[in-house]
């Protein structure tokens, strides 16, 4: 078991919680992102117990570079944070397990054997939430699918940062016609102001950066 956070206080208790566990031990804790990486590939643990902020990086990071190198070593992200688009993060880079530090001593214990064993852990709070933003998403991309292509189209400039006038001089529109169009399309998804209207067309667009709505607007050259 190898710990990484950057608070000595909270390292120091959980590690003194494993080693009431006679079959869990821990074989280094680190505070550093770049220290635990070394150390990981080093020690090689059964299972790496990542904070998810840290000051040089993220848990969900070392994560990543761990498994790309070792696909043995289990990652438990422990965070103060049930942030949905966190966890995501964490699922996306191999991650088995995403809890809480409110979690119980027991419960921890009890959980690190679970993903020690190949098992996946995540919080109830945190999985309710991901489970609520999914459906939020499912709903908003139904909404897209029915608007018309020029609609779509500023949905997506709306996500590069445009401002009304800048998309009506690239779609050659009246700027009062694409302010219109913005507020009707705040109102169908339900939205209360572009930047979370950004934030959604952000999400909607695969890990490649490709978008999975149909008919959004093709990458435009610069220069």
């Amino acid at each position: 078991m190898y710990l990484v956070d950057d608070h000595e206080v909270v390292r120091r208790g959980v590690a003194s919680l494993l080693e009431t566990d006679p079959t869990i031990e821990v074989v280094g804790q680190s505070g550093s992102a770049a220290v635990a990486l070394h150390e990981i590939l080093d020690l090689r643990p059964d299972v790496a117990i990542l904070d998810a902020h840290l000051g040089d990086g993220t848990g969900v990071d070392i994560c990543r570079e761990m498994r790309s190198v070792d696909p043995s070593i289990k990652g438990l992200i422990l965070t103060t944070y049930d942030d949905p688009d966190a966890i995501s993060s964490a699922i996306l880079a191999g991650a088995s397990g995403y809890v809480l530090k409110k979690i119980e001593g027991n419960s921890l214990l009890s959980g690190i054997k679970l993903v020690a064993g190949g098992h996946s852990l995540i919080d109830p709070t945190v999985a309710s939430r991901v489970v609520e933003q999914m459906e939020l998403q499912r709903k908003s991309l139904d909404v897209i699918c029915e608007l018309t292509p020029q609609q779509r189209k500023i949905f997506f400039l709306i996500a590069e940062g445009m401002t009304n006038r800048q998309i009506a001089e690239e779609l050659f529109l009246a700027e009062k016609t694409v302010k219109n169009h913005v507020t009707g399309l705040l109102a169908r998804l339900g939205l209360q102001h572009r930047t979370q209207a950004a934030l959604l067309a952000v999400r909607l667009k695969g890990g490649d950066g490709s978008t999975s709505v149909a008919s959004a607007p093709p990458a435009r050259r610069v220069g």
